[in-house]
């Protein structure tokens, strides 16, 4: 249906001239078949059954005069279950719902922290309902709470990522200059998607080689490394010819005076295979599990509770006295 159609249909439904279409729900039912459709083919029945499951509660809701799933939390939680069922596939290399165990479903909440609550509702309801079935024995995630573990549980660069990504912007000049900017300044100066997108011109001092960064109270000196970077960043400014007074300046924003938008800071550093929070998060977690996390609070603008998440239990082992000499 065309958008005409679907103003004619509005106007003459509206008036009570005409009954409505089956349009909505046939768009709704090819949703749900896409998502279901995306399982993989081991695991699609079951999911199948659910989905049938959830229309099937919906129609009995809506006799009984109660508040029915719409079509947003079917369709929301059908593609939570293609998420799981696509992580025990190829994370897990389990092709059987009854080979699920409590440490796959909580691995899989730990992959979206965010979204745990909402995750861990739908797979209670999944598995309630495929223990009725006789789909598996046990329900794998009875006993998990919606809060997640203490401390961060985000995923971070490794050291050998990190010297191929500082190769990759100081040496290659085919890499772009926002790429390379953003890079540089997550991974050495735990710099945030937005304090690069907000950063000015006038925020730089080039005698001194600082800047300032979001909310931080005090400068950030830059290293020569990364002071390259930002030079080369303004001389693709520069060639732009314009007076949008913000370093990173694109097509879009070069004829006004506003920043770039959140989906181009976003996407800057698709090209590189890591986002830029997984980069900031290493550069903050080496910190605090070095430093002092309310020093590390104070420089980057932070509370101090903030950084506590990136304390871990982890004792680094060049910190503990040589095994052989305790024995002796």
């Amino acid at each position: 249906m065309g958008s005409l159609a679907r103003a004619l249909e509005a106007f003459f439904t509206g008036h009570g001239m005409a009954m409505a279409t089956d349009q909505a729900e046939r768009l709704a039912a090819g949703r749900r078949q896409r998502r279901i459709d995306a399982v993989p083919e081991t695991l699609r029945p079951s999911v199948d059954a659910f989905a049938g499951f959830m229309m099937r509660s919906r129609e009995r809701a809506r006799r009984a005069g109660t508040r029915p799933r719409s079509d947003a939390t079917v369709e929301a939680a059908l593609a939570i279950m293609r998420d799981l069922a696509r992580f025990l596939a190829s994370e897990r290399g389990k092709q059987d719902w009854a080979l699920t165990d409590v440490h796959d479903v909580e691995a899989f909440l730990a992959s979206s922290p965010k979204a745990r609550k909402r995750r861990l509702v739908v797979l209670g309801q999944f598995f309630r309902f495929a223990r009725s079935q006789k789909i598996v024995l046990i329900d794998p995630s009875r006993g998990l709470t919606a809060r997640g573990p203490n401390g961060f549980t985000g995923a971070t660069l490794t050291l050998d990522q990190q010297r191929v990504l500082f190769r990759r912007w100081t040496t290659d000049p085919a890499i772009h200059p926002h790429e390379a900017l953003l890079g540089m300044l997550a991974l050495l100066h735990g710099a945030s998607s937005r304090e690069v997108k907000m950063l000015q011109t006038a925020d730089l001092d080039p005698h001194a080689r600082t800047t300032r960064l979001g909310d931080r109270p005090h400068s950030v000196p830059l290293d020569p490394a990364s002071w390259a970077v930002l030079e080369r960043c303004l001389a693709h400014r520069e060639a732009q010819r314009t007076d949008n007074p913000h370093v990173v300046v694109t097509r879009q924003t070069k004829s006004g005076r506003g920043p770039a938008s959140t989906a181009y800071v976003s996407h800057i550093l698709d090209a590189c295979g890591f986002p830029p929070r997984m980069i900031r998060c290493t550069r903050l977690l080496d910190l605090v599990n070095t430093m002092d996390p309310k020093l590390v609070a104070a420089a980057f603008g932070m509370d101090p509770e903030a950084t506590m998440i990136y304390l871990s239990d982890h004792v680094d082992a060049g910190r503990l006295p040589d095994q052989q000499d305790r024995t002796r």
